[in-house]
């Protein structure tokens, strides 16, 4: 871009590039280079797999830090190569986001649940979420597509581009690493309720800024910034996820709805807290009113994360 310093510039056009590739084409059916990492992951973790926290560790730092070397090693070999540096990020940007998918998905079962075919809308569900289809209704099924893609569009789309923001291609690789690696092991299984603490730890800390920032941009985006402020202030802590508290808080006010409250995953049954009390029950048309809210805050993400590289850029050149 004219006028942009060098690697705000290329970090705009590269992110850009692949949010585009992403809304045209969305995930491959067949090897996503996620899905790839997923497996080397899993092969680490037969060889290393111990019940206790230190392998654990042991083998999240194995895999996150394979991803970022590879992604800085990549940088490094284009870095005086401006169209093969935005080229690299504009794949690496489409690798790590799941906006368009996400959608798909959300709609998919919408789609559905508003023609009624509930077993249709349980066999999609697992492909957005872990929860158990066959316990829910379809109003619960409807509240259970905006709540996931409340928390996936932190997940899937602006934590990503954050810490795409904050150290390029290796910040892109790093978190979709970590993200992967919470959803392998992160999990209160007993096989990975200690090997697991690690990776679920390290994807709190790398969620943090971008759940956040999720949470504030819906805040704008939506159609109550008032209610989502309110509900964000008064139930995001009662998550017991950290980060998905205040999303699915913000979500929740922005659209006028209420979220949270019992929900079962693979047998275990869980009652959260209701997010934003006053809103009404979720109704199938809010599956829609979601994922649009999440197209938007997508598009503000990316303004927001270009001004700050842009800012970041402007301030080195003063200093030096």
């Amino acid at each position: 871009m004219p006028g942009l310093p060098r690697t705000t510039g290329v970090f705009a056009c590269g992110t850009a590039a692949g949010l585009a590739v992403d809304l045209l084409v969305g995930d491959p059916r067949r090897g996503h280079p996620v899905a790839a990492f997923g497996r080397a992951a899993a092969a680490v973790e037969d060889r290393l797999h111990h019940d206790h926290r230190g392998w654990g560790a042991l083998h999240t730092a194995v895999c996150a830090g394979t991803a970022v070397a590879l992604g800085a090693l990549a940088a490094r070999t284009v870095r005086d190569r401006p169209s093969a540096a935005v080229a690299l990020t504009a794949v690496s940007v489409w690798a790590v986001v799941g906006g368009t998918t996400l959608g798909r998905e959300a709609r998919a079962i919408g789609g559905a649940l508003a023609a009624g075919d509930l077993e249709v809308a349980r066999e999609r569900l697992p492909h957005l979420c872990g929860r158990d289809p066959h316990s829910l209704d379809g109003p619960a099924m409807a509240r259970a597509v905006v709540e996931s893609v409340a928390e996936n569009t932190s997940d899937a789309v602006v934590g990503a581009l954050f810490w795409g923001a904050v150290a390029g291609v290796p910040g892109l690789l790093g978190f979709r690493a970590v993200n992967t690696l919470d959803a392998m092991v992160g999990h209160k299984s007993a096989r990975h309720r200690r090997f697991g603490w690690a990776s679920a730890r390290l994807d709190d800390l790398a969620g943090w800024p971008g759940a956040r920032l999720t949470a504030v941009l819906a805040t704008v985006a939506g159609g109550d910034p008032r209610g989502s402020v309110r509900a964000w202030r008064a139930d995001a802590a009662h998550h017991p996820s950290p980060n998905a508290g205040p999303v699915e808080a913000s979500f929740a006010g922005a659209l006028g709805v209420r979220l949270g409250g019992t929900l079962a995953y693979g047998g275990r049954v869980e009652h959260r807290p209701v997010l934003n009390a006053t809103g009404r029950a979720v109704e199938v048309p809010d599956i829609e009113r979601a994922v649009r809210l999440s197209r938007r805050v997508t598009a503000l993400t990316l303004a927001v994360c270009v001004g700050g590289r842009m800012l970041t850029d402007t301030v080195k050149r003063r200093t030096k």
